[in-house]
């Protein structure tokens, strides 16, 4: 019996190319529209997961006998959420914020199966950036890594010269935790 089809909740390339590297690829690619704004007190972590599950939701609406994987990464500084810089600004602002300290990138993933069960987990990953010198600023920021990036930056391009330590998950950081992902595809009867 086929293994029905994986649908993959996200139009982040970089989500396809991760789960590429692990030979799975999506029978098709279906991004969800949501309202992504946190709760009232609502915490960086139950933001990331809340958002997957939500997102997976939305989509096994429109695919009801498929599997629905869902993933959402946010970076945090303490309890503050830093969204995708709109403009140069805003991403030189981030990068500031985060040279010489650690921060959090947290990234909620999600699953439905095609019978309606559902399983999520969250990861949390903690990172430190060394202090970066203006002309390391000036460069990032000209190079534009920055922008469609939680946080303001991409950990598998031209940051991850900047990370000094990093405890916890890499892929989660380049926005889906490969191992999470899979056990909880595999833990709902995912074959493919």
């Amino acid at each position: 019996m086929k293994c029905p089809a994986l649908i993959l909740a996200s139009a982040s390339p970089r989500r396809l190319q991760l789960l590429a590297q692990v030979g799975v690829t999506p029978d098709a690619v279906d991004p969800p529209e949501i309202d992504e704004t946190p709760g009232r007190d609502e915490t960086p972590r139950r933001l990331a997961l809340r958002l997957a599950v939500e997102k997976a939701q939305a989509v096994a609406l429109r695919h009801p006998d498929a599997f629905v994987l869902a993933a959402d990464t946010l970076v945090a500084v303490g309890r503050r959420v830093l969204n995708k810089p709109v403009d140069e600004a805003q991403a030189r602002a981030m990068l500031k914020l985060l040279s010489g300290r650690a921060h959090r990138v947290m990234t909620g993933v999600a699953v439905v199966a095609p019978d309606g069960r559902q399983a999520s987990r969250l990861t949390e990953t903690r990172i430190t950036f060394k202090r970066l010198t203006p002309q390391e600023t000036a460069d990032f920021i000209a190079g534009g890594e920055w922008q469609d990036a939680a946080g303001g930056y991409k950990i598998h391009q031209m940051a991850g010269a900047f990370v000094t330590d990093l405890s916890g998950s890499y892929t989660g950081v380049v926005g889906l935790p490969l191992y999470e992902a899979l056990a909880l595809l595999r833990g709902l009867g995912w074959t493919g």
